[in-house]
């Protein structure tokens, strides 16, 4: 056991102040945009393509603020405080439910697609009596965010091996407490994400699901947004610098793991060791509508959404 992972920090994603509202400068001068950004690894390309220049290139003056979640991101966004945001699939379905003006511009992060190697699982203590995910039923597994992607997911896992879902209770932790709630017994099981899920397996906990890869193949995790307060320029440049971003991160994942050390403050020894998620450029749309019809029929949404109305 590796005392670095041990003693991993959580993240950085503190709520701070950020550039001021996008406003075209006059003649050639670049516009100013301001996007609310989980300081996650999964946001690496957006920090990796403003310091290779791409956003410039498009003549975006990019600030990059950091928020606690996607509910942040959302309400930043169609307050106006953002002209671009990033959040994950089920945040976004609930505010396409509830009305909000929000639409996605790109991918922002997916699923690897593998068992066994994905940057999401569901882990329980090395000596539990759970062995597969049809052994969570009734059990008490902790997520970061009640009635989001995480619960939704992991149900997908349990009906997936052949579990009734419906007993699970579910605790919500922070994804920085959430190993240590299950060394204590005060939960069986517990969601998470990179790089938790390395810190958790380097003190003998082990998986047993993959619940992004069990929920849809090649699921699309979260997604840029934007709201009808940007105009169809600086939409169409930012898409493109992202789309720019994207492909180099998903291409260079060396230089992913360098650009993590400079937005959170994840150990560099972790660092090298996580597994990192994918970045295509296209929206899994198909995933998209899957996680729709889940979150529908498990109570997350109250009713079924066609993501035709999110994802254009």
């Amino acid at each position: 056991m590796r005392r670095a992972l041990v003693i991993l920090a959580a993240l950085s994603v503190t709520a701070c102040g950020g550039a001021p509202p996008a406003t075209p400068t006059q003649g050639a001068g670049p516009t100013r945009v301001n996007a609310g950004v989980i300081a996650i690894v999964d946001t690496a390309p957006i920090h990796l393509g403003k310091a290779k220049g791409y956003f410039a290139e498009q003549n975006i003056d990019l600030a990059i603020t950091p928020v606690q979640g996607g509910a942040a991101a959302i309400s930043g966004a169609v307050s106006g405080q953002f002209q671009f945001a990033f959040a994950n699939t089920t945040s976004l379905l609930t505010a396409t439910q509830q009305g909000l003006d929000v639409k996605v511009v790109t991918n922002g992060v997916s699923s690897t697609g593998e068992q066994g190697k994905d940057f999401s699982a569901v882990l329980v203590k090395p000596d539990s009596p759970i062995k597969t995910a049809k052994d969570l039923a009734g059990k008490k597994i902790s997520v970061n965010q009640l009635k989001n992607i995480g619960d939704t997911t992991v149900r997908a896992s349990v009906r997936n091996a052949g579990g009734d879902p419906t007993g699970i209770e579910f605790v919500e932790l922070p994804f920085p407490d959430a190993p240590a709630a299950l060394q204590s017994g005060r939960v069986d099981a517990i969601w998470v994400v990179e790089p938790f899920v390395s810190q958790a397996r380097s003190q003998g906990a082990r998986p047993v699901a993959w619940n992004f890869v069990d929920a849809a193949p090649d699921l699309t995790v979260a997604m840029y947004f934007t709201t009808g307060k940007t105009d169809a320029d600086l939409t169409k440049r930012f898409t493109a610098a992202m789309t720019k971003s994207l492909e180099y991160a998903d291409a260079h994942p060396d230089e992913v793991r360098e650009a993590l050390k400079t937005y959170t403050k994840i150990a560099p020894e972790v660092i090298a060791q996580i597994v990192l998620p994918k970045w295509p450029v296209a929206v899994n749309k198909e995933s998209v509508q899957t996680i729709a019809d889940l979150a529908a029929a498990d109570g997350v949404l109250k009713e079924k959404v066609d993501v035709s109305a999110l994802v254009p």
